[in-house]
């Protein structure tokens, strides 16, 4: 992936260095219950097309484009609306093409392969920017809106800023672009974390100098608001309806430098589920919960309302993950 630094977090002017290297503020699987968000590498996905597939969920018929998905509990964005890039700061920039291994069938690229793509971007980023403290960054929670879906072959450029901060995470903004038309926008809350202890750590001066700028102030919550999977004491009182779950096995190539699942893997779920509806959605938000470490044995729970469709990741009581999509 080429990338470029279209604009220094310091001085807020546009910049021409180009760059590709690796490491730093990715996005990789929840790492603790405290909120902390890991980073690494992720692991690659192997397999022509269509990825990982764990066979078809029985749970859902076939539905067409236009008929009922389920509801969810609380609204996601607006389809379409995306956050207008930061007028002073840094802003880095790469490009990318499909490749076959991104892909479904279909062509459409996938969200597993959606999520390599920004962890890569933001690991270029921090590398560009010469990064050096001690930290390391664990996904917490990732909400995608999407316009339209890249296709194989297509050639992509990815452009990334933080957009917020808190006193121990950061909001990162990612902007999927084709021929100058904006197509994706995924915006990431991750957590900082030491790399001696895996505690969290606050924000510090490099921080703030690099990335500040581009953040002007605003603020971020990296508080997880989905309710648990129906059944559960988490479920609420308006749970849908669901069938139960099936076993989604781990594979070796699953899990990543800190020994976790990498978050890409986790929308390989979603795109289970996907693979057996004639739809898509415009958003989607996925909430990691708690690592999924060797020994784990999930399943994978969906609910259905009109409009949209929830998904969980669990371990006995425990929930791993979850994700809400809507058209």
């Amino acid at each position: 992936m080429a990338g470029r630094c279209e604009r220094d977090g310091a001085s807020g002017q546009r910049a021409g260095s180009e760059r590709g290297s690796e490491g730093g503020w990715g996005q990789g699987s929840e790492r603790s219950g405290q909120g902390s968000e890991r980073s690494g590498q992720g692991s690659e996905r192997s397999g022509q097309g269509s990825g990982r597939r764990r066979g078809r969920p029985a749970d859902f018929p076939r539905q067409r484009r236009g008929t009922t998905m389920p509801h969810m509990e609380s609204p996601m964005p607006a389809a379409g609306s995306f956050a207008a890039e930061p007028e002073q700061g840094r802003v880095f920039a790469a490009s990318r093409s499909v490749r076959s291994t991104d892909v479904t069938p279909g062509g459409r690229l996938r969200f597993d392969a959606l999520a390599r793509y920004l962890q890569d971007v933001a690991e270029d980023d921090l590398a560009d920017a010469g990064w050096s403290e001690p930290c390391a960054w664990l996904v917490r929670r990732v909400t995608v809106v999407i316009r339209d879906y890249p296709a194989y072959g297509e050639p992509l450029e990815l452009r990334t800023f933080c957009s917020a901060t808190g006193p121990r995470w950061a909001g990162r903004t990612t902007t999927v672009v084709r021929a100058g038309r904006e197509l994706i926008q995924a915006t990431g809350v991750w957590a900082a974390v030491s790399r001696a202890d895996g505690r969290p750590a606050t924000l510090g001066p490099q921080f703030h100098r690099i990335y500040g700028p581009s953040a002007g102030g605003r603020t971020v919550s990296a508080r997880l608001s989905h309710p648990g999977p129906p059944g559960s004491e988490a479920a609420g009182p308006e749970a849908p309806s669901f069938r139960p779950g099936r076993a989604w096995p781990l594979r070796a190539s699953d899990f990543d430098t800190a020994g976790h699942v990498n978050n890409a893997i986790h929308w390989a779920a979603v795109e289970d589920l996907l693979a057996r509806l004639d739809w898509l959605p415009a958003s989607a938000e996925l909430e990691y919960h708690r690592p999924i470490l060797a020994g784990h044995e999930p399943r994978l729970v969906a609910a259905q309302r009109p409009g949209q469709l929830s998904c969980w990741l669990v371990d006995g009581s425990q929930q791993l993950a979850s994700a809400r999509l809507s058209s």
